[in-house]
């Protein structure tokens, strides 16, 4: 049987393959958020990028650092005011969203500096996460909701029909969709916001 943290890295590993799908190689990618730089690594190795990556954690850009990666500590929206229009060639902002103390700044901040951004999110519109507020009238705890409400993240749960939402009232562009059932590996092509338990978007201006 498969433990809990074995099934979050196989849904991490479909996510990466989406994202990369999306990736054109030896292209300028800035990853926000970048973790332990799993995702700027598997693109490195896989698409050539020239890739950075910043996260407020010293412990994750220290483990980007042991990787070889360029990568960050500090303020994402500070850092990439740094830029130019236009410099980086992709940004990417995944399962990072949610946890933003001002998503629609960041997300406006990054199509300045891309020239298109990847957005992946879990969905909380799921319908798991509704039966479970409607019979037990709490937070759900499972792989992906791993802590009590008390000491939670993300901070702003996102669903489908949000996000859609915002991006129609900001003019933002959505190129490329894909919508992944509760396993994360199968598409999903009906009532996304309902059935979907992830979601990814290529956004531009």
């Amino acid at each position: 049987m498969k433990t809990n943290g074995s099934k979050l890295v196989e849904k991490r590993t479909v996510d990466m393959q989406i994202i990369g799908d999306w990736v054109e190689p030896n292209t300028r990618v800035l990853d926000l958020g970048c973790g332990a730089g799993a995702l700027l690594d598997y693109l490195v190795q896989t698409k050539h990028v020239s890739a950075a990556g910043v996260d407020l954690e010293l412990v994750k850009i220290t483990s980007c650092v042991r990787r070889g990666l360029s990568a960050y500590q500090g303020d994402m929206t500070t850092f990439m005011r740094a830029f130019p229009d236009k410099h980086f060639d992709r940004v990417i902002c995944s399962r990072t969203v949610q946890e933003l103390a001002d998503p629609r700044g960041v997300i406006l901040e990054a199509l300045r500096v891309g020239r298109a951004l990847t957005v992946g999110f879990v969905n909380h519109a799921f319908w798991k996460n509704r039966v479970n507020m409607l019979l037990r009238g709490r937070k759900i705890r499972n792989e992906v909701y791993t802590t009590e409400w008390f000491e939670s993240r993300p901070a702003n749960p996102v669903a489908i029909a949000d996000f859609e939402h915002f991006c129609a009232v900001e003019g933002i562009q959505i190129a490329r969709r894909v919508h992944l059932a509760g396993n994360w590996r199968t598409p999903c092509r009906t009532m996304p916001n309902l059935f979907a338990g992830y979601a990814l978007y290529d956004l531009a201006r």
